[in-house]
């Protein structure tokens, strides 16, 4: 079975963060919140797919579509 991010969630869907693929941009997403074993959801995405917007610890977070798929989860 394949790793699935944070971008294939579907709008309403729920997960649980598991780790990051991107060593580099890992320290801005863990500065914004999205920390290992926190519970994330998707609120909505772009009419074209980009950006989306997530709903983590408790506030909207907005970001490019190839920076949540670094976001490694496991279903909730």
């Amino acid at each position: 079975m394949s790793q699935r991010s944070v971008a294939d969630l579907k709008t309403g869907e729920k997960a649980r963060i598991r780790a990051f693929s991107d060593q580099w941009l890992s320290l801005k997403l863990l500065e914004m919140g999205c920390l290992p074993g926190v519970e994330v959801s998707m609120h909505c995405k772009a009419p074209l797919g980009d950006p989306v917007c997530l709903n983590v610890a408790g506030y909207c977070l907005s970001m490019r579509r190839a920076e949540a798929a670094t976001i490694v989860i496991d279903p909730v």
